[in-house]
């Protein structure tokens, strides 16, 4: 009865995907181009879900050493070497500028979608969450994937278009085209911190 009445009906919750020092500093093995210039977009989502008390949940990727859990268009370049995303390493750490605070939750995915193999459905249900904020890279991978399974497990979806990033603008355009086009809110930060969520 008591951890029933701590749920709000249709909170929300923030979901950063992937923002680790391999996939955004510049040089980074696995580096996304356009991932750098939303760390200060991000930071300002994180900070308005911070000053909400509202739920954060950090969700990452680790490779094992041996490449037996990467994607298999990258395996080959993976095992070529350099190896990134190593649990425990530098590269594989969440940038400092969006490092979590205590009760933010942190996730690995052995995947792209941060529900595939991962307790966060599970998470977001029992705290009572119906709609997500989604930001972080990459857009054609670990984004576009969270989202269609988000929308397709009746969560409410908002996609932070500069908080999130690709390679180049144009795949970034094409996939908030399409996520635009199943019914997810595609909103700029500025128009996201005009919103009460």
């Amino acid at each position: 009865m008591g951890s029933e009445s701590a749920v709000t009906p249709n909170m929300h919750a923030l979901l950063i995907i992937d923002m680790q020092n391999d996939f955004v500093l510049p040089g980074g093995p696995a580096a996304v181009a356009g991932a750098p210039a939303t760390v200060p977009n991000i930071r300002r989502v994180l900070e308005k879900f911070r000053v909400g008390g509202w739920p954060v949940f950090h969700l990452i990727r680790h490779y094992r050493p041996d490449g037996s859990d990467v994607e298999l268009f990258r395996r080959d370049a993976f095992m070529q070497g350099p190896a990134y995303l190593l649990p425990g390493s530098t590269g594989a750490r969440i940038v400092a500028e969006l490092t979590p605070q205590p009760g933010e939750q942190v996730i690995v995915k052995p995947r792209f979608s941060a529900f595939m193999g991962t307790a966060l459905d599970l998470v977001l249900r029992r705290r009572g969450v119906r709609q997500l904020v989604v930001c972080g890279t990459q857009y054609p991978n670990c984004i576009r994937a969270t989202v269609m399974d988000a929308v397709c497990l009746d969560y409410a979806v908002t996609l932070v278009t500069d908080a999130a990033s690709a390679q180049t603008a144009a795949v970034a355009q094409a996939n908030i085209l399409d996520m635009a086009n199943i019914g997810v809110a595609c909103r700029t930060t500025a128009q996201l911190e005009a919103l009460d969520c």
